[in-house]
């Protein structure tokens, strides 16, 4: 039996525990603590009447910037409470889901005074820990709360501040994961560079500061990052998808022709990349009558990438020679059409594979005079 209720007692929350006896020790006590009650009045019993907010132009520019803060900090730990509960129990959440059910949430609670809330990492833990693993779980919890406000509000006013603080500072530890904080100085530099300028902003100057800075510095490191792995390669042969290294089962090199000129794109067609594909093509110097840019490997392109293509096309029309574009992807696809270019390139001029890139490029030179060839050959 002694076994059972201390297995019993396990399961409520230690902060609940301290709650309750800090209050009654106080109480009892008489010690001359700051309440709950002393320091903001009563707690309300009763539901408070729906109410617009007065709104005003001023307000708005005053609290535009913090509100986009505290709603991306608020879809960041939601998410991030989402996942540790996905990993405690094998479930899979739905993102989209959760934000929108915030999102509708945050709307509705300040037309009953409320504030803006999140998913607590916290309580999910000590739900799931409990044997909460359900919705009804959070409704159990929200019904607890509000008979709490609405039958206990005098007995809560009697609650210690000093004993909410203890609470609090045990939950910033225990949601500031200094054990993962450590682990990421095991990361690159710049990572290392971009967690300790955010985190010394947050200490010294403002939360909102910090974000929009560590949100900067992230985008321009993947930029970067992405700019690294982008490459442009002229190939003088051909070997089928399915052929490498890793693939015993590929087929035969497919040989470009003579007046045929391969290049390949590696990564994502856009602005930190385009210098790169532009180097590269103005240092080759080689007369072809077909130029064939193969972009299996490019799976979005932008507006620099655009006018790159446009370029190419009107260099390439100029000189007489003709542009095909191999293994174009959905959304580049989709890119190049709503900017007028598929019409341009012609759709004869884009081919599923490379394949049926080479094909097009040897029926185009058969047809070739060999007069025009020394004088439509295009130096790249």
């Amino acid at each position: 039996k002694m076994t059972a209720s201390v297995k019993g007692l396990n399961k409520i929350p230690g902060s609940l525990i301290a709650i309750i006896v800090g209050t009654v020790l106080v109480k009892v006590a008489g010690l001359p603590v700051v309440t709950i009650g002393d320091k903001f009045g009563a707690v309300p019993s009763s539901i408070p009447a729906p109410r617009l907010p007065a709104v005003s132009l001023q307000l708005i520019r005053d609290m535009f910037q913090p509100a986009i803060t505290i709603a991306m900090l608020a879809g960041i730990e939601s998410l991030l409470s989402a996942v540790v509960a996905d990993g405690m129990t094998g479930q899979k959440h739905k993102s989209n889901m959760e934000l929108v059910a915030h999102g509708v949430a945050n709307i509705v609670s300040p037309i009953f005074g409320g504030i803006p809330s999140t998913g607590a990492i916290a309580r999910t833990a000590t739900n799931i820990r409990n044997g909460g693993r359900t919705p009804v779980s959070a409704i159990v919890h929200s019904a607890t709360l509000l008979i709490i406000m609405l039958f206990f509000g005098k007995l809560a006013s009697l609650i210690p501040m000093a004993t909410l603080a203890a609470i609090l500072l045990m939950v910033a530890y225990n949601m500031s994961e200094w054990q993962t904080f450590i682990k990421i100085f095991k990361a690159p530099r710049s990572d290392i560079a971009v967690l300790i300028t955010t985190f010394l902003l947050t200490v010294i100057v403002d939360l909102t500061v910090a974000i929009q800075v560590g949100v900067v510095l992230a985008a321009m490191l993947f930029i970067k990052r992405m700019a690294e792995v982008s490459k442009v390669d002229i190939l003088g042969s051909i070997k089928t998808d399915e052929e490498s290294a890793y693939d015993p089962m590929g087929i035969a090199e497919r040989t470009i022709p003579d007046g045929v000129v391969v290049y390949e794109i590696y990564g994502q067609f856009f602005f930190g990349a385009v210098d790169k594909f532009k180097s590269i093509l103005n240092d080759f110097d080689k007369p072809a009558k077909v130029l064939i840019i193969r972009m299996r490997s490019v799976l979005t392109i932008d507006s620099s990438g655009l006018i790159f293509v446009e370029d190419l096309l009107k260099r390439c029309e100029k000189e007489n020679v003709r542009l095909i574009l191999s293994g174009v992807h959905t959304q580049p696809t989709l890119t190049l059409a709503k900017a007028g270019l598929l019409e341009q390139i012609g759709e004869k001029n884009f081919a599923a594979h490379i394949d049926q890139a080479l094909e097009i490029a040897n029926e185009h030179i058969a047809v070739k005079t060999p007069e025009n060839d020394d004088a439509n050959s295009l130096h790249i």
